[in-house]
């Protein structure tokens, strides 16, 4: 499971997440005759929200969270740089 401090929890084939803390993120390992790898979602108070659309590696879901993380910490960031605009 993932640490006390930590945004996510790691719940292992045949284990149950033991406390629903809304807001946080949840690997559940799936069953290997269905292909392995990690759901990840995000608790809620009244359901769960798949946060990939498809299973994924725990080391791909960890650099996810990394990322997204680093986009939120700045998303209100102002860029007053007109001369090297560009869209992409």
């Amino acid at each position: 499971m993932g640490s006390k401090n930590s945004k996510y929890e790691i719940v292992y084939r045949g284990e149950a997440l033991k406390h629903l803390i809304p807001g946080q993120f949840v690997f559940f390992q799936r069953e290997k005759e269905y292909g392995g790898g990690f759901w990840l979602g995000k608790t809620h108070e009244d359901g769960f929200e798949f946060v990939l659309e498809q299973p994924t590696s725990l080391s791909y879901g960890l650099a996810y969270l990394i990322r997204l993380s680093s986009v939120e910490a700045r998303y209100m960031e102002f860029v007053d740089d007109i001369d090297d605009f560009k869209l992409t």
